[in-house]
């Protein structure tokens, strides 16, 4: 019993140390800074630096380790009887190991800081401590099953460097968040996927022993196990090639920019409905920044609210708000595997007004349009900050993708919805919307 309590309070230490860290995240930067930071370009940037230092680090270029003497202490308390010493046994482990896991623990914070959400650093650290906490909690428990476990060497090098592969990819995603946001137009679809051909490409020579790094021993042999990985990386890599001229990767599109900043796509030979072709002749607001680079090709929405409602009550056709944002994977998702469907795609070109607005979008207002929020009490003066106040403020939800259908005097017609994956789902969604505007008209 006693050698039980002992394993599961430090199993328990563990974990309280690792979500400690994850709350003190939250605590430093606050809950509001945290949303700051899921958007903004500077953090963005640094993330993305961050993670690449991390990849390199298990590349083997360098080694990221905390100062020996710090180290040297807190194990010096372990030796202490009781909780204490327990405590400060996993506080010993925490810190001895985090040459390994310092790049998964901040690629992780990094991560669930830059969506915003208050507990999600905590949360996140509570997933990997768990994980953590488990064998190390049997082998206190159980001291002979240490002798079963498989000694370090070649094979343990090869995990870091599959790590630090797969930190190099998913450090592109935070450069693609800024350069979508500030307009900077340098990770087109196509150079991102290109780029994620070669880093997966890579990954899959390392993994058949074709490419070594510093730290790596000469493999006697191509295990199994490590060639059933490098066929599923090549694999990955192969279907990632058509996308370069455009093909959808529904797989992965909440990753990937938008298919709109794809400048060579084979796969579109979609007419796109013009807003002649809707009979209006409202020149579009914001069209410019938006429409090249941010709207899913084949659609044409207005970028501005106050027109949409406008053109609806011309047209006599409810209006669709999407809340979107460039940085928002989910929208991504949403508009590679459930607008692509004919269906979806006639009912939203042919029987709606869409308003497509960007919530994180860094646009500056012109001076007379800048105002601070009764609802917030901030100054708004960008486009993302416009149409973020307007979503809280009058639909009391801040997250995307959320669609709202309106009439054209604005009143809410069926209960928004947000992010689903289903079809059929979207089209009841969509047709509900439809018959309610056609009651509404009677």
């Amino acid at each position: 019993a006693r050698a039980i309590g002992q394993a599961t309070i430090y199993g328990l230490s563990i974990i309280i140390i690792y979500v400690a860290l994850g709350m003190l995240v939250t605590i430093f930067f606050g809950s509001d800074a945290l949303n700051a930071l899921s958007t903004n370009g500077v953090f963005n940037f640094l993330f993305f630096l961050l993670l690449v230092a991390f990849g390199a680090s298990f590349l083997g270029a360098f080694e990221i380790t905390l100062p020996s003497s710090f180290v040297n202490k807190i194990d010096a308390k372990s030796d202490q009887g009781g909780l204490i010493g327990i405590f400060f046994m996993a506080f010993s482990l925490a810190l001895v190991s985090f040459s390994c896991t310092g790049p998964l623990i901040g690629t992780l914070l990094v991560d669930a800081a830059s969506k915003g959400d208050r507990l999600g650093p905590a949360i996140g650290m509570f997933g990997f401590s768990l994980a953590l906490a488990i064998p190390f909690a049997l082998f206190a428990l159980f001291p002979s099953l240490l002798n079963s476990l498989p000694k370090s060497g070649g094979w343990l090098n090869s995990v870091k460097v599959v790590l630090g592969f797969l930190e190099l990819a998913f450090a592109l995603k935070f450069l693609s968040n800024v350069d979508l946001a500030y307009h900077w137009d340098w990770l087109d679809r196509e150079v991102f996927l290109a780029l994620w051909i070669v880093i997966f490409g890579l990954m899959g020579l390392y993994l058949l022993g074709k490419l070594r790094f510093a730290h790596d021993s000469e493999p006697a042999h191509l295990s199994v196990p490590r060639t059933f990985f490098a066929i599923i990386v090549l694999s990955f890599v192969v279907y990632l090639i058509p996308g370069m001229w455009g093909a959808p990767l529904k797989s992965v599109s909440a990753f990937l920019p938008p298919s709109a900043t794809q400048d060579f796509d084979l796969s579109t030979n979609i007419t796109v409905p013009s807003t002649a072709a809707h009979g209006s002749s409202v020149k579009k607001k914001y069209a410019e920044i938006f429409h090249e680079r941010g709207t899913p090709k084949g659609f044409d929405p207005y970028y501005d609210y106050q027109q949409a409602l406008e053109v609806s009550r011309e047209l006599k056709k409810p209006v669709l708000i999407d809340f979107t944002g460039w940085n928002c994977v989910n929208c991504r998702k949403m508009e590679a595997n459930v607008w692509t469907e004919p269906k979806v795609r006639e009912l939203l070109n042919n029987e709606f007004v869409m308003a497509e607005l960007f919530v994180d979008d860094k646009t500056a207002l012109p001076q007379e349009e800048q105002y601070v929020s009764t609802y917030s009490k901030k100054k708004i003066n960008t486009i993302g900050k416009k149409w973020s106040d307007f979503q809280a403020a009058t639909f009391n939800s801040n997250s995307q993708p959320l669609y709202v259908i309106v009439d054209g005097q604005g009143k809410v017609l069926v209960p928004p919805q947000g992010a689903n994956y289903d079809p059929k789902n979207y089209i009841d969604f969509l047709q509900s919307g439809i018959s309610a505007y056609k009651e509404q008209q009677q």
